[in-house]
């Protein structure tokens, strides 16, 4: 029996920070994949920085047992994941390609998806992230949901 290809997933910051955040749900669900590496995290360093920068906006509305916690789990998961980095697009390439995207915020991440080449892109912003973008970008994105679902449909 051949092994199966571990699936890449690149996620947008708020699948990765909901997923580190929340007690329980679709994004830790997709965090624990990536944690048993049942599926490869594919990180943006845009999406790593981000991430990092809101984490710690939450830490400091925590008790300081709980914030050092949220700080040392995080760091955790990045070694339990051993995450793909994939580096900011370069400025020329900003630049060339504002047009993909309505929100410019939102550019580095797709740029870097589009290097990446994952299996799917999961985003809950699905007003930036939308079917348009997906075919503009080449990219199969969707919801730790509709990922979910998906999934579940070739295992039936």
């Amino acid at each position: 029996m051949t092994p199966l290809r571990r699936l890449r997933l690149f996620l947008d910051s708020n699948v990765f920070l909901g997923g580190i955040v929340a007690e329980w749900g679709l994004d830790k669900a997709v965090l624990s994949l990536c944690a048993a590496r049942i599926a490869r995290l594919v990180l943006a360093e845009a999406v790593r920085d981000e991430v990092e920068e809101n984490l710690h906006l939450h830490a400091l509305k925590l008790p300081s047992l709980q914030a050092n916690r949220l700080i040392r789990d995080y760091r955790h998961l990045i070694e339990l994941t051993d995450p793909e980095l994939i580096p900011y697009p370069d400025a020329d390439l900003l630049l060339v390609n504002r047009g993909l995207i309505r929100h410019e915020a939102d550019l580095p991440v797709l740029l870097s998806a589009m290097t990446a080449q994952p299996d799917w892109l999961l985003s809950n912003n699905t007003k930036h992230f939308d079917e348009a973008v997906a075919r503009r970008a080449g990219l199969r994105i969707a919801t730790p949901n509709r990922f979910f679902r998906m999934l579940s449909s070739q295992v039936r």
